[in-house]
């Protein structure tokens, strides 16, 4: 058995002076404590009590590169003596800003912000400002960010979540205020038929939809075919704006995100997480007559730290790794990750454990379940969770560290010998679940 005894002791004596031991809820859910790690390279993360762990997990998807890729790192060296934040603008924000719009599907201009959430923020007001209208429709087990107006239905208790075919918004902390509920409209994901709904439920209200177009966050469920050109065309024909979120799927599926690899283009796009390879960096990127609305309107979006050049300067060598030779990572990546796909299967198979492996090569799910592959967040929910954590705690012990949902993040570090080391240790993790 490893053993945790200095993470242990270092969570108490954290936790007496940092709110919960943590920055983030997020970071609770690791066995038996939240780990303390001193450095990351490549594929691996080495903790406090000496432990090595191929990681899966990846900062919950930013390295794409793996941990300090030294591209990114010789070049935030680099810039550091030119300064961090101006209250103004500089060259590099301009270079990173063409080659995005060069770069992405839609993306006409592009705006920084520092995370996820508050890009997301951004792109629901800019579409509430465009339109005239004031409701958003989202999905069950969607993630947008932990703001109140955006943390609605993530993950909701079925017992809260009413009927799947008309869901009701669900609150997803305690202190959000109960009207923040009224401007959400929710549905249930790969199905059509209940946006079509939607709309006709509230006709001219709804200002946009938002969707991550993997459903990562609820399952790395990939939409079902004609999906996301569906709700594309019902946005077109309603008058909304279509809204894809791409903080995870950006940079990670493909060098042009999810919306490339899936034939559809978003008026309005989220993108962080993978686009500076570690450093905080998010954006929204999309229709140059909606992102006037920050000029012509007057729509506020503000952040000290928007642009600054660090991210910057991250940002620009993270996309000179990924584009280059026409991105051969994304090839190489998708080729280990199939390869760890299948043998994660074959391995299932060979013990004679029901699990479904879903999603795409670069970020995947490990599902518990002798039913077909879960298309929404519901079916997800059905899986054997409790499965799904004891193979997380024998994964560990194995030295692999995924997160506790069983999702698996893979970068340009994790070469054939570490798909092979993994495979081996899964072999023998999967063995004690028999």
């Amino acid at each position: 058995m490893r053993s945790y005894a200095k993470s242990i002791a270092l969570y108490e004596r954290t936790r007496k002076h940092l709110a919960g031991g943590v920055s983030s809820n997020v970071r609770y859910a690791s066995t038996p404590v939240p780990l303390f790690f001193e450095r990351g390279e490549g594929a691996r993360l080495y903790d406090v009590d000496g432990n090595i762990h191929i990681d899966y997990v990846l900062g919950n998807g930013p390295a794409i590169l793996g941990h300090a890729p030294r591209p990114v790192i010789d070049a935030v060296a680099a810039s550091l003596t030119d300064g961090q934040v101006f209250a103004a603008q500089h060259p590099r924000e301009t270079e990173l800003a063409e080659r995005l719009t060069r770069l992405l599907p839609g993306a006409e201009v592009v705006r920084f912000a520092t995370s996820g959430t508050e890009a997301v923020l951004m792109a629901m007001r800019l579409a509430r400002a465009f339109t005239g209208r004031t409701r958003i429709l989202k999905f069950e087990g969607h993630y947008h960010g932990w703001s109140d107006q955006a943390f609605i239905s993530a993950r909701p208790s079925l017992n809260e979540a009413g009927p799947a075919d008309a869901p009701v918004p669900v609150a997803g902390s305690p202190g959000m205020p109960p009207s923040v509920l009224d401007d959400v409209v929710v549905a249930g994901w790969n199905d059509l038929d209940a946006v079509a709904a939607a709309f006709d439920r509230h006709p001219d209200e709804i200002a946009a939809v938002i969707m991550e177009p993997v459903m990562v966050n609820g399952g790395a469920v990939v939409a079902a075919d004609g999906y996301l050109a569906g709700v594309r065309e019902l946005c077109q024909a309603k008058g909304a704006l279509f809204i894809c979120d791409e903080v995870i799927t950006g940079f990670r599926v493909a060098l042009r995100g999810a919306q490339a690899r899936f034939g559809v283009t978003a008026d309005l796009a989220i993108y962080a997480k993978a686009v500076a390879a570690g450093f905080p960096l998010a954006m929204v990127a999309g229709r140059r007559d909606v992102m006037d609305t920050l000029l012509d309107k007057g729509v506020m979006h503000g952040g000290t730290y928007n642009g600054n050049v660090q991210s910057m300067a991250a940002a620009i060598a993270a996309l000179d790794e990924l584009e280059r030779d026409d991105g051969a990572v994304y090839r190489a990546m998708e080729q280990r990750g199939t390869r760890l796909m299948e043998g994660l299967a074959s391995i299932a198979a060979k013990h004679s454990v029901p699990m479904r492996v879903q999603g795409l090569p670069a970020i995947f799910q490990t599902f518990f379940t002798a039913a077909p592959g879960p298309r929404n967040y519901r079916e997800a929910e059905a899986c054997d969770r409790d499965r799904a954590l004891a193979f997380h705690r024998a994964l560990q012990e194995e030295g692999i560290r995924i997160n506790q949902m069983a999702k698996w993040f893979l970068s340009t570090a994790h070469d054939d010998a570490i798909i092979d080391e993994t495979l081996a240790a899964a072999d023998r993790a999967m063995a004690t679940l028999v």
